[in-house]
């Protein structure tokens, strides 16, 4: 027989025997010639028993036939097999799972001899597979049913995967999530923070941190994040549990706002005002300027609660709170003190008193125009008026409690003299305020009244011709005179004018009478060439139309360009350097000269003087005054006279008043000179006058 041929092949039963795998030889009629002994462990039964036989009576019959069609179908098909089977165990008399291949032999003339199968038992690595997709399985179920929102970032910033949880809390699906750059759902002010996030954690940290994320609607909400890094197939993933936070934060937020907020006004209350006072005190230590504290109670309110009811009160409550809202500045505080009060406080006050004592006093009078208009009670108007008290502050001068005390007792002060005003705590600072906003007050209408008047003092050249001094020129000076308070010093009132703007209007008109002086001396040959300095302020010189308002002048009064002078300061060359060379080359390519006044008090440099087209430096009569007894005086002089012989720029001096200073500085080679010694400065009659006599 076959197989008894095919069993004395010695070594092939040796070599399959030598296989780790189950493997068995059987003939064209499915019949066992050989089994190694792997296959014996396997299929529990020895080769003696199976030998010569297809298995059928030891095997039960319903995988045995599978088992014999297989064999069938590689034979009639010609082809090797690969697949899952179960296998029968007789010793453990149970199923087992095999992976088997099972291959076909042909002699030379394409009749099948043998089929050679292979079987290896994957019984546990299947159960094992099943128990694995059965824990995935359950933890896909856990991971999508979490109400907490999951998600998995990679070390690029992109999620990996999110559940349900967290796609729903931004409108999205999981699948639109996949892939997309974690960055896209923060505002600017989270998304900077990512990168450092993201190292921390990959370093180890676990961090917890609340965020604004955008929904998909492009609404954003609050979510509080606790993240940490695990470790997926050998590489470093973050996972993280993300919980929207909207309530909570509301909830915080409606405690905050009880605590800290008037719930009819929506004002900061008492307990907030003293931190915002606190802190504005802080501030005032650490840069300087003054603050203020304003105390503002409404006249006759009770009247009105005890007529029309506590509804009215507090409709006319909530107006005013609104309208004082209105009149301070962002960082300023305005709170509801109780019942009828409310306290203000303004910081970043200048850190001169007398000009903070101003900026709140016109701040207070804007509430008090504001409080003044009339209300909308229901269906009826109410008029209202306040009483405002206000005191200043400097640092920690004062406790808290003082403050509020001060200001209050300025405040009944105000109620003292009749309601509808506002009062300072101290009686010397009101007074002071009071004449400050008299002058204010009477500068508005000086134009208009046309109480200016250019005064001119000369401007000499320093060789003398039968013993006097040659006139180059003058320089225009405003003077205000007062019907009532008489010559007022351009001092107390140039500082004012800057402050509230007239400075632009009153530039204008010293313009323009300069240049109609000017086109009058033009007409007369002892006055033709004299030289007109008119002084600019830096606010006027900035306005983007000044060259046009100088051209304007210059056409109008037809005169000669390069008979006006503009005197700049040096404060003018703080800011914008681009801008002032622009306007001065425009105007210089005109004729008209420039002179640079006060030189050597202020922020002098060389760098801006070799940019600039000016023609002359101005030495200030500071220098000038202690020539004769400070030897730093002289030394400046010195430098200030060779410097600008060296960038071919003309000297003057200023505030000359004797002739032992005149000849110092001749000595030094200052040419030019202006001051009491030549003349003071005097109306243009009299100017002429002194011309003429010269």
């Amino acid at each position: 027989m076959r197989y008894k041929k095919f069993d004395n092949l010695k070594s092939i039963r040796e070599l399959v025997d030598f296989l780790p795998n189950a493997t068995f030889v059987k003939d064209a009629e499915s019949k066992f010639l050989l089994m190694n002994r792997a296959c014996e462990a396997q299929f529990g039964m020895s080769f003696t028993e199976l030998r010569g036989t297809d298995g059928s009576q030891f095997f039960p019959s319903e995988p045995i036939a599978r088992y014999l069609a297989k064999d069938r179908e590689v034979f009639r098909g010609r082809c090797q097999l690969d697949f899952e089977e179960t296998f029968w165990n007789a010793s453990l008399k149970q199923n087992r799972l095999g992976h088997i291949f099972k291959k076909p032999i042909y002699d030379d003339t394409g009749k099948p001899l043998y089929l050679i199968c292979t079987t290896i038992d994957i019984t546990e690595r299947k159960q094992a597979e099943d128990e694995l997709l059965a824990r995935e399985e359950r933890f896909q179920t856990l991971f999508d049913r979490a109400s907490e929102g999951i998600l998995i970032i990679s070390p690029t910033g992109k999620l990996v995967a999110v559940n349900n949880a967290f796609a729903q809390m931004h409108g999205y699906t999981p699948e639109e999530m996949k892939d997309m750059d974690i960055g896209a759902l923060d505002t600017p002010e989270s998304r900077r923070l990512i990168p450092e996030r993201v190292r921390r954690i990959l370093a180890g940290e676990s961090l917890t941190f609340n965020v604004e994320n955008y929904r998909k609607d492009g609404s954003f909400f609050p979510m509080e994040v606790s993240s940490s890094m695990i470790i997926v197939n050998g590489e470093p993933l973050i996972q993280a549990f993300a919980r929207d936070i909207s309530d909570r934060k509301f909830a915080a937020d409606e405690i905050h706002t009880l605590a800290f907020y008037d719930s009819l006004t929506h004002l900061p209350n008492r307990r907030l005002l003293q931190d915002r006072l606190q802190q504005a005190l802080a501030s005032s230590a650490r840069n300087g300027h003054k603050g203020a504290l304003l105390f503002i109670d409404l006249d006759n309110f009770k009247s009105l609660n005890d007529t029309h009811g506590h509804d009215s009160g507090d409709l006319l409550l909530q107006q005013v709170a609104q309208r004082l809202e209105s009149c301070v500045r962002e960082g300023d505080t305005v709170a509801r003190f109780g019942g009828d009060e409310f306290v203000l406080v303004l910081e970043d006050l200048s850190k001169d008193f007398l000009e903070a004592a101003a900026q709140t006093e016109a701040i207070g009078q804007k509430i008090r125009t504001e409080l003044n208009k009339p209300y909308q009670l229901t269906e009826r108007k109410h008029h209202n008026s306040p009483s405002i008290g206000a005191t200043l502050f400097n640092a920690h001068e004062q406790p808290l409690e003082e403050l509020l005390k001060q200001a209050d007792i300025a405040m009944y002060q105000a109620k003292q003299d009749g309601r509808n005003t506002l009062r300072f705590f101290d009686p010397l600072m009101q007074d002071k305020i009071d004449v400050r906003a008299a002058l204010e007050g009477d500068l508005h209408l000086a134009l208009e009244k046309q109480q200016f008047r250019l005064f001119y003092q000369i401007q000499v050249e320093g060789i003398e011709v039968d013993g006097s001094h040659r006139p180059l020129g003058a320089e225009a000076l405003l003077r205000w005179v007062h019907p009532e308070r008489g010559l007022v010093s351009p001092d107390q009132f140039i500082p004012l004018a800057e402050e509230t703007g007239l400075i632009l209007p009153i530039g204008q008109w010293v313009l323009e009478t300069a240049c109609d002086q000017l086109y009058a001396w033009q007409q007369d040959e002892l006055t033709r060439d004299l030289v007109l300095a008119v002084n600019v302020s830096a606010k006027q010189f900035r306005q983007v139309d000044f060259v046009a308002q100088v051209n304007k002048a210059l056409h109008r009064h037809i005169i000669n360009p390069r008979l006006l002078k503009l005197e700049l300061t040096e404060s003018l060359l703080l800011d914008n350097m681009e801008h002032i060379v622009e306007t001065m080359r425009i105007l210089k390519d005109t004729g008209i000269l420039f002179s640079l006044d006060d030189f050597g008090t202020g922020y002098s440099s060389l760098q801006y003087l070799k940019k600039l087209p000016f023609d002359q430096l101005k030495i200030d009569q500071s220098f000038v005054r202690g020539l004769m007894s400070d030897s730093s005086d002289k030394a400046i002089v010195r430098t200030i006279i060779a410097m600008a012989q060296n960038l071919n720029l003309n000297v003057i001096a200023e505030g000359v008043e004797t002739e032992e200073q005149r000849q110092l500085l001749k000595n030094k080679g200052c040419a030019h000179y202006q001051g009491y010694l030549f003349g003071k400065p005097v109306p243009i009659e009299q100017f002429e006058a002194l011309l003429k006599n010269n």
